[in-house]
């Protein structure tokens, strides 16, 4: 690190208990290394870091799913939303691709991204599996896995076990190598080993429960030197500790009075699937359930996913899981802060760590019922200096109805669905349901071409008032069918991935078949045609007669019966098989394939159906351009492109190629492709990941999400009847300022002329407090707090703004202390308004990245209506400091 200790000298018999406990847990990071050496380990309680219980809150990031150049800003974003740990899956599939070839370069520098975490002084959970599920193609195994003779993945099957042992020593040995064990003063204070296996053991039989003992056995005797846990895993042996995912995790108990209580995935949205709409976790109902988890006992929570990322190429799982892996996060796809749920977390956060030390302290809470659905759990004991310690929570389970309680002789009012945190036992800082943290509106705009860098080859479009990226594009057509001499022939249909071995999601079939005049007259006489049917397929097959498309199938293990037209004589019937990401989930995947399942026939011939599954068929494997690697830079300009005409109608199976510049400013930059079909595309030979215009469906989206009660994912949806992803991210790292190589494959027919290069940014602030809402949470640690010079009592709430970095608040476009109407984007005036109120916001916010505005008479030198509650309602307006010279700023 090669940074100094700063030493400082505390009065300590000033200060209160909290403020003790928190100044020392704050972290040590000592020159040469990220910490001082430190052991971990646990009890019934709590993990116990450098001999001290702790309650830690996680943040899920995947690195593969963001650049190396974004992993800083995540983990800085994390730290700053109040996490103490990163907590990531390592994917034996990205880092084993080929069987003994190792790759720790790029998205997969693993050593790297460990590093950055103990450089921001942040802990390290890493769970290595290797099975990770996480809607990563094929489960995060590597496909050439199932190629292993013998093998049976997850059971207790020797080949599974030998490769199994040697990837999870090879990551163990790694981090030990490179001294990032806590105990070496590194980051990482605990492992995993597998993941959520007790939802398929049953399917194992006594070779399950053998499996769970040894892969138990083999992580122990690893001698990592942190504790293991294993999710989901009832009979976890004694010395791993089992842990609890899903929604809700306030009930659990492990299964030994000896270990704490974990939570490793706290599902804070969900995952989509191609053709669904989007779910969305309401920010207090996350609240809710993490405040709860605390409050019956937990001590470990992890948010899946704090940041969800990107499936870039071919990663995604399924099958039809998108590319985008937003999750509804708090922080999104592209790493921008999500608002409100970033910022409500961030203070529920910050009351928890307030009640930390009396968490701490007691080995359990004493209950108390305050109603009939409304009870209080209470913290006490003696602090780090021997001064007593109490919080409390308080909750109301009730999904409908406020409550109205009595705790230690003050009254209190709960809202439906929540819980309060009074870090000491009187006075509430923090409410699940009352959200002061601002709203934050994300703005996607056209790109405009960088001024004097429009190139030859790139120039924008403008119809109708819209950038195009370009009128320059060059089109190539992909062969259909066998395309080169690597094909083979074999007797009989050959299953998809047991030929393509995943190198490339399309498989192409091709036999021939005869037709005779008597067939013709037979269908003409009964007017039909002859039927492919395939007792089941998957994801996708597109069936062709002659190099002519006759029709489609999609779905997962459906029955497939496509009408075909043929000709008198010899016809080719060509059948191309695709993925859409593997399966990831469930018991027996190496069985799961693709491609095909059970027969394969034509029916409707005048001497009966033909038994395609024992006719000769060609085989060749994946696309000519994906061969020739015609997306990279380095091979793009072999193939014979030709110029695209505007008037040229959409064809299938074609690949297309432009350039563009890369927008100004630091804002993420996407890809609109709601103009084209199905296909792939790349970005100067980034693989950015499979695309697709597929419409979700028309019903299921409420019109109003409502917070309370329990939440599944098909629960405050949007989206619905509109594609479900048009934007596909392109990282700022991957891009040149201008000429930049855009090819796509297109399967089903699109406009590339109409794609769009564009920003995103939370351009858009929102934020409504009234006097009701408590002080803020840093007023708690302030000077005059410590020293007891200040009530918490006499402390005004207040609105706090901030644009994304590299931004300033341009303008107020809406500001109203008093009684303000509606909501962000739909604020107006109430009858009750200071008129200085756009002026005072204006002075404290104007030309700032970040500002706070107290809500109260004194910061508006007024009373604008006297014995009514009144509210700071605000809307401003972000923008780029490269784009703000002329605010005078």
């Amino acid at each position: 690190m090669g940074e100094s200790i700063r030493f400082f000298s505390i009065q300590w018999r000033i200060l209160p208990p909290i403020i003790i406990a928190l100044l020392l847990y704050i972290p040590i990071i000592v020159s040469g290394s990220f910490f001082k050496p430190f052991n971990v380990s646990y009890d019934h309680r709590a993990l116990i870091i450098a001999g001290k219980r702790r309650m830690l809150v996680s943040a899920g990031i995947h690195y593969p799913r963001a650049t190396p150049e974004m992993w800083s800003d995540l983990i800085e974003k994390s730290k700053e939303g109040g996490a103490d740990v990163i907590q990531t899956y390592v994917f034996w599939n990205g880092h084993e691709p080929v069987k003994g070839q190792y790759n720790f370069e790029g998205r997969y520098d693993l050593v790297k991204f460990v590093k950055l975490i103990g450089s921001s002084g942040l802990y390290l959970h890493l769970r290595i599996g290797p099975y990770v599920c996480a809607e990563c193609n094929f489960g995060g195994f590597p496909v050439w896995l199932r190629d292993v003779p013998g093998i049976e993945f997850r059971t207790d099957n020797e080949p599974f076990k030998k490769e199994m042992q040697k990837f999870v020593t090879k990551i163990v040995d790694l981090m030990r190598e490179a001294k990032l064990f806590c105990w070496q003063g590194g980051p990482i204070i605990m492992l995993q080993i597998e993941n959520e296996y007790g939802d398929v053991e049953k399917s194992y039989g006594q070779k399950g429960k053998d499996y769970v003992k040894w892969a138990a056995s083999m992580a122990l005797g690893l001698g990592a030197g942190v504790p293991w846990v294993m999710c989901k895993q009832t009979d976890a042996p004694e010395n791993i500790i089992d842990a609890c995912n899903g929604y809700y995790c306030d009930g659990f108990k492990p299964n030994s009075q000896t270990k704490p209580v974990l939570w490793t995935e706290d599902w804070d949205g969900w995952y989509t699937k191609w053709g669904g709409s989007l779910p969305h976790r309401p920010a207090e109902d996350l609240a809710f359930a993490v405040a709860r988890f605390y409050q019956r006992g937990g001590s470990f929570q992890n948010y899946y996913m704090y940041f969800g990322g990107t499936n870039f190429g071919r990663t995604s799982g399924g099958p039809f899981y998108i590319t985008s892996y937003d999750y509804d996060a708090p922080l999104d796809e592209y790493g921008l802060r999500s608002e409100p749920k970033w910022g409500h977390l961030k203070d529920l956060h910050a009351a928890i760590k307030l009640c930390e030390p009396a968490l701490v302290a007691a080995d359990a809470p004493q209950y108390r019922k305050l109603g009939s659905k409304q009870e209080a759990h209470i913290y006490h004991g003696h602090g780090e200096t021997g001064g007593k310690v109490c919080a409390a929570f308080l909750a109301n389970i009730d999904e409908h109805k406020s409550a109205h309680v009595k705790f230690n002789g003050q009254s209190y009012t709960l809202a439906p669905w929540s819980v309060s945190i009074l870090p000491d036992c009187r006075h509430v800082a923090f409410n699940t349901a009352k959200v002061g943290a601002q709203t934050s509106v994300k703005t996607v705009e056209s790109a405009r071409p960088r001024v004097g860098s429009m190139s030859i080859l790139q120039e924008v479009v403008r119809q109708d008032n819209v950038s195009y990226i370009s009128k320059s594009w060059m089109a190539l057509k992909e062969p259909i069918g066998i395309w080169g001499e690597n094909n083979f022939t074999f007797q009989g249909l050959l299953e998809h991935l047991n030929v393509t071995k995943d190198r490339s999601d399309y498989l192409w079939h091709k036999t021939r078949i005869n037709v005779t005049e008597d067939d013709i007259s037979f269908w003409k006489k009964n007017g039909a045609n002859p039927t492919v049917s395939i007792d089941s397929m998957r994801d996708v097959l597109r069936v062709f007669v002659n190099k002519q498309l006759s029709g489609s199938v999609v779905g997962h293990w459906v029955k497939a019966v496509q009408p075909v037209s043929f000709v008198q004589g010899n016809n080719d019937l060509l059948l191309l098989t695709q993925t859409v990401g593997l399966q990831n989930y469930g018991a027996f995947l190496e069985m799961d394939g693709a491609g095909f399942r059970g027969k394969a026939k034509l029916t409707g011939f005048k001497n009966g159906d033909m038994d395609l599954s024992k006719s000769s068929w060609t085989y060749q494997v994946g696309l000519k351009g994906e061969a020739e690697k015609i997306y990279t830079v380095e091979h793009n300009e072999k193939a014979e492109w030709s110029t695209l005409e505007t008037d040229v109608s959409s064809s299938i199976f074609m690949w297309y190629k432009t350039y563009f510049d890369t927008p100004d400013g630091t804002d993420p930059v996407v890809l609109d492709l709601e103009s084209m079909g199905k296909g792939q595309a790349w970005v100067n030979g980034h693989h950015i990941g499979r695309y697709w215009n597929i419409i979700s469906q028309k019903d299921g989206c409420e019109k109003a999400c409502d917070y309370r009660g329990a939440y599944n994912s098909d629960k405050c949806t949007t989206n619905c009847g509109q594609p479900t992803q048009t934007r596909y991210y392109v990282p700022r790292s991957w891009l040149k300022p201008s000429s930049n190589l855009l090819v796509l494959f297109e399967e089903t027919g699109g406009n590339p002329f109409k794609i769009l290069v564009k920003t995103v940014t939370a351009g858009i602030l929102c934020g409504q407090v009234s006097e009701s809402h408590y002080p803020p949470l840093r007023k708690w640690s302030t000077p005059d707090y410590i020293n007891g010079t200040l009530s918490i009592d006499s402390v005004a709430p207040e609105v706090h703004l901030h644009c994304e970095d590299g931004h300033v608040i341009s303008s107020i476009e809406f500001a109203s202390y008093g009684t303000p109407r509606g909501s962000c984007h739909r604020f107006s005036i109430g009858k009750c308004h200071a008129s200085n109120s756009i002026s005072i916001v204006s002075e404290a916010c104007k030309g700032r990245n970040s500002c706070f505005i107290e809500v109260s008479n004194t910061a508006f030198r007024s009373d604008p209506c006297s014995g009514i509650l009144k509210t700071l309602a605000v809307m401003a307006r972000c923008s780029s400091t490269q784009n703000t010279s002329d605010l005078g700023f």
